[in-house]
């Protein structure tokens, strides 16, 4: 056993307060009150020895892993009535002396910097056998975090896990740390282990689980070192979730209006369990980071949690799927429900909105087009209709009537004016052209 590193004058207080002899006010003579030192210190090596099994248990609030900069209190307690402790770092130097009488100690200490960090330990000794202590606690580890970079931390197959799987956790960082730790949160002990491996100019270890079962659920952080031994660790990775799945029995999931439904509608899924789970959870496997949760309500025996979306568009179209679990245990989940895929479409509304000028533009010309070819005939008809009278009037050369001039009749189609006028024969007509907009029939004449 090592002895206690105590200052001189802390040994003399702390044998004075039993009334002993050593002390400092003492009227014995300098060669007593060393002997009685000696004794003393013979008393506290042999009260180390026989404590027996006796020893009490150290802890720290809130948690072993201590931040750079914050505080932690260790606390010494025991079944028995001990009524004083002394607390020690790395076995040997001696840190404090706390007396009570309920047997709830504590010691602040920080705010803490890398020196803090190490192995803690206390003893106890009673009232009536002030030097008697007993033997030491289990040896409690006090890390100091923050000291470097934080590295990052992810699980390779995602962070559902389903029950009686395997999951790797990949801890990762741009520093070459000679040692990774995986740590889960609300677990003090049994840190997991791994030596850095070099990786793309960093350094990078793997931690593999499995079969998982609902006590690898929970938050898990990583940290780095640059030695393996060291108390000394960068900065916590962010935190990752572990999630277990199929732990009980799936949810149903459906859909109001529909599972086909149109741009712009509010849709409603809902997801209902007998087992009665206190919170649901709807994520889509397109986006497996874009989820919803929603308290249970009470529906008799079951529960059930209303997810509106609002309003869709096409984007939210996709596969869902819901778990439930219990807020006791938030990381250990239901199986999912049976996938329902949601299909959102364009308005047809719209669609036909735009479709019915469309069909009102086409049915507008081909009206048209029928009406120019009532009334505006093409120019070969035209023609055939101007030589049509020729055709009729068509007589033999040798006819001498044939020289003798025709009279003939042409109607000017000046806007809503019809006016009639004689002329001559078209080849005895002015060679200069019209010059207003007047339309020409040719009419033969009786």
């Amino acid at each position: 056993m090592n002895m206690n590193r105590a200052p001189f004058h802390d040994i003399l207080c702390t044998v004075n307060s039993v009334g002993s002899p050593c002390s400092r006010s003492s009227t014995m003579s300098p060669a007593v009150i060393s002997l009685a030192c000696l004794g003393f210190f013979f008393s506290q090596r042999i009260g180390a020895q026989v404590g027996g099994q006796n020893k009490p248990f150290l802890s720290a609030w809130p948690s072993p892993v201590v931040p750079q900069g914050q505080h932690v209190t260790l606390h010494c307690r025991s079944h028995h009535k001990f009524e004083t402790f002394r607390l020690y770092k790395d076995n040997d130097i001696f840190i404090s002396k706390l007396h009570s009488t309920i047997s709830q100690y504590g010691v602040l200490i920080g705010p803490v910097t890398p020196e803090h960090a190490g192995t803690y330990s206390c003893r106890g000794s009673y009232r009536d056998s002030p030097f008697l202590w007993s033997a030491p606690s289990d040896p409690l580890v006090i890390v100091v975090t923050g000291i470097y970079r934080k590295p990052s931390l992810l699980a390779q197959s995602g962070h559902l896990v389903k029950s009686r799987g395997n999951v790797t956790l990949v801890c990762c960082s741009e520093i070459l740390f000679e040692s990774f730790i995986l740590h889960r949160e609300g677990v003090s002990k049994d840190h997991l282990y791994h030596a850095g491996q070099h990786h793309h100019g960093g350094s990078r270890a793997n931690f593999s689980m499995g079969p998982v079962t609902a006590a690898h659920a929970g938050t898990y952080r990583c940290f780095g070192s640059l030695n393996r031994s060291s108390h000394v660790w960068s900065a916590p990775s962010d935190p990752l979730d572990i999630v277990i799945t199929g732990l009980h029995e799936k949810p149903s999931l459906w859909t109001q209006p529909g599972t086909v439904v149109r741009t712009g509608e509010n849709v409603t899924l809902s997801c209902c369990s007998e087992r009665s789970f206190d919170v649901y959870h709807l994520c889509r496997d397109e986006q497996p980071h874009e989820c919803w949760l929603a308290k249970g309500q009470k529906h008799g025996s079951a529960t059930q949690a209303d997810f509106p979306l609002g309003p869709v568009h096409p984007a939210m179209g996709g596969t869902y799927r819901c778990h439930g679990f219990f807020n006791t245990s938030p990381c250990e989940w239901s199986g999912p429900s049976d996938p329902l895929y949601l299909s959102v479409t364009d308005n047809p509304r719209h669609q036909h909105v735009l479709a019915v000028p469309l069909v009102v533009i086409i049915f507008l010309a081909v009206l048209l087009f029928f009406l120019s070819r009532q009334w505006c005939p093409p120019k070969e008809d035209a023609a055939i209709m101007n030589r049509e009278p020729e055709v009729d009037r068509m007589v033999s050369r040798e006819d001498p009537q044939a020289e003798v001039p025709q009279e003939v009749t042409y109607t000017q189609l000046d806007h809503r004016i019809f006016m009639q006028k004689n002329t001559t024969h078209t080849s005895q007509r002015p060679g200069e052209p019209l010059h207003d907009e007047s339309v020409y029939m040719e009419l033969a004449t009786g």
